[in-house]
């Protein structure tokens, strides 16, 4: 058994999604927004999204936090604060001592969908799927990262027994 919290990093909305995976089964156990103050000053969020953050790992005691890797787009100030509640989300992992992984976009997508290039709305539907939910997750960041721990759980046991 092993749960993995999944962490679609942003400093204004932060995705979190919980999953339980049990050899080749795997539920969702909680998933939505992680709750930063939107129109305070960076330093606030960055330190809300990481007591949050420590309260989602003393809440559920994952085995690993897998986190989305940055990805570069052309605004590179929404970038850079994407990058510190990346670091947010690393302090506050290490802070616990869980063991943090991230992943590409593409290595999500291709994991839940059999494709890096699948769009939001596959992801989104095949997230569902796997997780046998009732209802697409919303909003698309806390599918983004259920799809996040779909993706490590999928890796772990690999991992496991490289090492």
């Amino acid at each position: 058994m092993v749960i993995v919290i999944g962490i679609d990093p942003g400093s204004r909305h932060c995705g979190y999604g919980v999953v339980l995976s049990r050899g080749s089964q795997i539920a969702a156990l909680e998933g939505g927004l992680l709750a930063v103050p939107d129109a305070a000053p960076l330093e606030r969020r960055l330190a809300a999204l990481h007591t949050a953050l420590l309260d989602l790992i003393d809440r559920h005691r994952p085995d690993a936090v897998a986190v989305e890797d940055l990805y570069f787009g052309r605004n590179a100030r929404s970038a850079m604060a994407v990058g510190q509640a990346r670091g947010a989300v690393l302090a506050a992992a290490g802070a616990r001592g869980v063991p943090c992984f991230s992943y590409t976009p593409q290595q999500v997508k291709l994991a839940v969908c059999g494709s890096g290039s699948a769009p939001k709305q596959q992801v989104q539907r095949m997230v569902k799927a796997l997780l046998a939910l009732a209802s697409e997750p919303r909003p698309d960041h806390a599918a983004d990262a259920l799809a996040v721990a779909i993706c490590h759980a999928q890796h772990a046991p690999l991992r496991e027994a490289l090492a």
